[in-house]
């Protein structure tokens, strides 16, 4: 990961865009007016799925980087430094970009080999074996599966080992498995069984470890510092575990410990997973919802889990989420209802309240809500985050239950709230839009991105290329992308997408054209569609070569060449007897 991608990863599209133009939710996607035309009927998209934007009546789009160097009239290292340093990205840190590549590479092997190293050590210690199997109650295939395993209680045997491997003692460093001590690397984990921290791809980028006994005066759980390819505010322990049970329940839970998760999936409730701790964020929030858009909330009922539950109900506000609270009883964690029969987890993770439901009522059982001082700041602290809703009608749901709860007029609710709003300055004003941005014209030429979108993503209308080449596209992207399709056949785009990482963004914007525009057609409509498209092209070829050969014939007329005149005029007469009707 470079620079580029470590600030793509950090910043949402819709959040760099939003800033610059008024989005309105539309389905999964965003719209606006568009910045490039005098358009009265929002034609701008903005996928976060995708994290692409696309402008249909210029036809322009790209990612975060194109969209700021369209605004801002700026090259790409400037639209770099500027969203660097909206995202907390030090530029500097990252040096020679290809150093910087090969390093994170070499880091990723070093956990790699030592998550396989940990594995080993776990087989051969009978003490760590019988924690994680009778203790802990993991079975061989848990096991295996989340890589959990052990590392022995010395100084430096990790270090030694990766060493023997062929790996230098910066690349060692910098993995975040090590300490220093009198210039002495020594092993930062020692004697604690090892749980893996891995990515979407399944890549081990961290760990947790966690001591065998809780008598000990150290930190039960310890995790690896921020690295080159952790950052603990992002990542979600076992999402890529359960990221495809997600898609197909259609929500995540959410859980504090890494154990928690391992045991919920270990009973077949695989869409579970955890935060590093409580301390949830923004980003986490951000990626779940890519998934499922409900996600539940089942933190620890102690007051630690209670304050991220709160924390996270606030920064949930102005994201588009459904957030929910699952009330596990009060003593308990999900490993314990696993350990005491996995139905009463089960029964748990379905038994949800909706989360601003569950902060009203616990706001009204710590407050006094009979005294004037109670109403006061239960209804303070409740409006504080309801202030923060975008939908009126809920807004609006709210300040009755909460007038009905306080035994107070829903006016002086009402009021309280716009007070609260009126105080509080926009934390996301919009940017002034560069006057001298140009207004663009049409592309001549879009219609064909759209007759590409069709055939990538709908086999039955590759039909339509059978009269055309590469030469009946307007550009080389277009031509090159011609080419991939021909070579898909029948098949479907999915089943050949790494042919197209090359053409990244523009194959995700002909993904969004093909949603936008053609997803509710039927088939043959589709067709129909894409045949009509073809034969523009045939013609925008044919009237190309008309104009070259006019062209021409002038200038042969001009210098008295006639003969060769007479031949392109030939020519030009068969090419009108050709021309597509």
């Amino acid at each position: 990961m470079d620079a580029k991608d470590e600030v793509k990863a950090r910043l949402s599209v819709e959040d760099v865009v939003g800033q610059y133009l008024e989005l309105k939710k539309s389905g999964r996607n965003f719209k606006a007016l568009s910045p490039f035309s005098n358009e009265k009927t929002p034609s701008f998209i903005v996928s976060p799925d995708k994290q692409i934007w696309h402008d249909f009546s210029s036809n322009k789009g790209g990612d975060i980087f194109t969209f700021v160097m369209e605004m801002e009239g700026v090259d790409f290292r400037e639209a770099l430094n500027l969203l660097a340093r909206k995202a907390g990205v030090e530029i500097q840190q990252f040096g020679d970009g290809g150093a910087t590549t090969q390093l994170k590479k070499r880091i990723l092997e070093v956990l790699d080999l030592s998550a396989k190293y940990y594995q080993q050590t776990l087989v051969k210690n009978k003490t760590a074996l019988e924690y994680v199997v009778k203790k802990r109650g993991f079975n061989k295939s848990t096991i295996e599966s989340f890589r959990i395993g052990y590392s022995p209680n010395k100084d430096d045997a990790l270090v030694s080992f990766l060493r023997r491997k062929g790996f230098k003692d910066q690349e060692i460093k910098a993995s975040g498995l090590t300490w220093s001590r009198k210039d002495l690397l020594n092993d930062m984990f020692r004697g604690r069984i090892m749980i893996p921290l891995t990515d979407r791809e399944g890549r081990v980028i961290g760990f947790t470890a966690r001591l065998l006994s809780d008598s000990d005066n150290s930190p039960k759980y310890i995790n690896t510092p921020q690295t080159l390819v952790y950052d603990k505010s992002r990542h979600i322990f076992g999402l890529n575990e359960a990221k495809e049970s997600i898609r197909n329940k259609d929500y995540s839970v959410l859980v504090e410990g890494n154990l928690d998760v391992i045991s919920s999936h270990q009973v077949k409730v695989d869409n579970v997973v955890a935060t590093a701790g409580t301390a949830m964020t923004m980003y986490q929030l951000k990626d779940l919802s890519r998934l499922a858009k409900e996600v539940r909330l089942a933190f620890d009922q102690d007051e630690a889990g209670i304050r991220a539950t709160e924390r996270a109900i606030s920064i949930s506000q102005g994201l588009d989420v459904n957030l929910y609270v699952i009330d596990i009883p009060e003593g308990n964690d999900p490993d314990d209802l696993i350990r005491k029969d996995p139905r009463l987890w089960v029964e748990a993770t379905e038994s949800k309240q909706y989360a601003l439901d569950w902060l009203i009522d616990r706001l009204s059982r710590l407050n006094d809500i009979s005294t004037a001082k109670g109403k006061r700041e239960m209804t303070t602290s409740f409006i504080a985050v309801l202030k923060q809703l975008e939908d009126s009608v809920e807004q609006e749901h709210y300040i009755n239950k909460l007038a009905k709860l306080t035994d107070t007029s829903y006016e002086a609710m009402k009021s309280k709230l716009e007070i609260a709003s009126k105080s509080t300055t926009s934390s996301s004003p919009k940017k002034m839009i560069k006057k001298d941005i140009a207004l663009t014209k049409p592309d001549q030429f879009a219609y064909q991105d759209n007759l590409l979108a069709l055939c990538l993503y709908y086999p039955d209308t590759r039909v339509s290329l059978k009269r055309l080449t590469g030469e009946h596209f307007a550009d080389d992207i277009r031509r090159e992308l011609y080419e991939l399709v021909i070579r898909l056949d029948a098949r479907r785009f999915k089943s050949s997408e790494h042919e197209l990482r090359s053409l990244d963004n523009y194959v995700k914007i002909l993904a969004l054209k093909a949603q936008e525009l053609y997803g509710d057609w039927s088939s043959s409509d589709r067709t129909v569609e894409a045949i009509g498209l073809a034969r523009r092209a045939l013609r925008d070829k044919i009237q190309k070569q008309r104009q070259q050969l006019t062209e021409k014939i002038r200038q042969l007329e001009e210098t008295g060449e006639t003969e060769q005149a007479r031949k392109l005029l030939e020519k030009y007469s068969d090419l009108l007897k050709g021309s597509v009707n």
